[in-house]
């Protein structure tokens, strides 16, 4: 039952992650890649700006992309009518950040207001550098 959305459907110029402007997403370089019931992807690319003082992608890009991404997953399943606010999240560093890096959220369980997510952040040789789960409240837009 789970119907397959990629990025082009929900991502505009004017609301580029996936139906929704987020300007520190843009001030980030963040790229929407796919959204579907349950899951997300998107990838950052490196930017020396995001570093810190090893020239290591820093842990709060990570953390702050992944809140962004679990969240997204979260509201995978009607991205244009469910909002989401993040009641809490942990994160666990597991290698060094550097250079692109890939951003993966899925739901691992869903209530009607609570959703339940892990993420992951990979870079492009397949290592896993982090991982987190997040718990969202779900809110309904437009009523």
């Amino acid at each position: 039952m789970t119907t397959s959305q990629t990025a082009p459907l929900h991502c505009t110029e004017d609301a580029p992650y996936f139906g929704l402007n987020i300007p520190f997403m843009s001030y980030l370089g963040l790229q929407a890649e796919h959204i579907e019931e349950g899951y997300a992807r998107a990838r950052l690319p490196m930017n020396a700006d995001l570093v810190n003082s090893r020239a290591d992608t820093h842990g709060g890009t990570l953390m702050s992309v992944l809140d962004f991404i679990m969240s997204a997953a979260a509201r995978g399943h009607d991205p244009l009518n469910i909002g989401v606010a993040t009641i809490e999240m942990s994160t666990h560093f597991l290698d060094i950040a550097r250079g692109d890096l890939i951003f993966e959220g899925r739901v691992l369980k869903k209530g009607r207001s609570t959703a339940f997510s892990e993420g992951t952040v990979t870079d492009t040789h397949g290592t896993r550098v982090c991982v987190s789960r997040a718990t969202f409240r779900l809110i309904q837009l437009n009523k």
